[in-house]
């Protein structure tokens, strides 16, 4: 059973990070149709919403705590930074950006989650110990690697296929945008912008499932507020009617697969994860979402591979492996420190019942 609880947070992460692989790649190819990011925030976030309030409702009527108005304000600010800022700042600048450059300005998101974690003293490290050993250096390993893998190409490999299989295109055009160093960097400061507010979710979960343990209803909350807030920013600067309008297309796709694969299972796969096992544990798979986009890329759109896209590949693994092994190490002191715990009580217990006269009536 306790290797059970190792392993699937494990699991559910990679999941996660599978399915924003996906998504980055609908993505990119729906804004180069015209879908406005805004618009497409609006409609995903109420497709969930819909989804998961009769859910939460039913499944968690029971043992859902009081909504109290500071916890309300706690998951508008959850809902602010995760997906209205975070979202529609980054579909910004991936708009400028290639999925593969766009996936690798993500390998900050663990340093970020990692600092902010420490100052909050949600993280712990012990510099002497070899687990804080294998978290400091892992964590760096994992970031080189993902820098390795962008900015590095080296030898050609070569590619998996000859011609691509998924064109990118802007409406009505059979190429893609040409964009400049201006836009490059335009897009990477978006993107990293974006990242720091995803960071900073990431710790706001963790904080607010403590006062409000009901993941179904706090992410169904979380959709609420974010079409919310999403749909003021929509009628301020989106105010095309054309925009709004949807057909069945890749655009219709893409909403479809973010509203029910991402707003939804992926939200309550990351709560459940960040709830097991804290929110660096969860950041610290963020560059797996590298090597999905990086392989999916290589395949659909004919990118090509080089020998630096597959050094930083295996130190990204390798990384992670290391960050991991450091926190399957706390998880077996707490686990312990549990056991102890719960004996001690046992004791005292039974010591105060033997020099209880109330005990023979038990």
């Amino acid at each position: 059973m306790r290797s059970l609880e190792e392993v699937v947070p494990c699991f559910g992460m990679i999941t996660v990070q599978l399915a924003y692989g996906g998504a980055n790649i609908l993505c990119k190819l729906a804004l180069a149709r015209g879908l406005s990011y805004l618009v497409f925030t609006v409609y995903r976030h109420l497709l969930a919403m819909a989804i998961l309030g009769p859910l939460a409702y039913v499944l968690e009527r029971k043992r859902r705590p009081a909504l109290s108005l500071s916890i309300l304000a706690k998951i508008f600010m959850l809902a602010l930074f995760g997906t209205t800022i975070h979202q529609n700042v980054y579909y910004a600048g991936l708009s400028y950006t290639s999925p593969t450059v766009a996936s690798a300005l993500g390998s900050v998101i663990p340093a970020l989650t990692f600092i902010l974690a420490l100052m909050l003293k949600l993280e712990k490290v012990t510099i002497g110990s070899a687990k804080g050993w294998a978290k400091i250096i892992g964590a760096v390993v994992c970031i080189s690697g993902a820098l390795l893998f962008t900015f590095w190409k080296g030898h050609l490999l070569g590619g998996l296929v000859k011609h691509p299989l998924i064109l990118v295109g802007t409406k009505g055009s059979g190429q893609g945008p040409q964009r400049g160093k201006d836009d490059w960097i335009k897009g990477s400061l978006l993107i990293l912008t974006s990242n720091i507010a995803f960071s900073a979710w990431l710790i706001l979960q963790a904080m607010i499932y403590e006062v409000y343990p009901a993941r179904l209803s706090m992410t169904a909350l979380i959709c609420f507020f974010a079409s919310l807030q999403s749909s003021v920013l929509g009628l301020i600067f989106e105010r095309c009617k054309s925009s709004w309008r949807m057909g069945w297309n890749i655009q219709m796709l893409t909403i479809v697969y973010c509203g029910t694969v991402i707003s939804c299972l992926v939200y309550y796969l990351q709560t459940f994860c960040i709830s097991k096992k804290g929110p660096v544990f969860a950041a610290m798979f963020s560059p797996l979402i590298l090597i999905i986009v990086g392989a999916f890329s290589a395949f659909f759109l004919a990118e090509r591979l080089y020998m630096g896209s597959l050094i930083g590949a295996v130190l990204i693994i390798l990384g992670l492996y290391g960050v991991l092994w450091g926190k399957s190490k706390d998880f077996d002191e707490n686990g312990e420190t549990k056991m102890i715990a719960e004996k001690t009580t046992q004791t005292l217990d039974a010591k105060n019942c033997i020099s209880s006269s109330d005990c023979h009536n038990v």
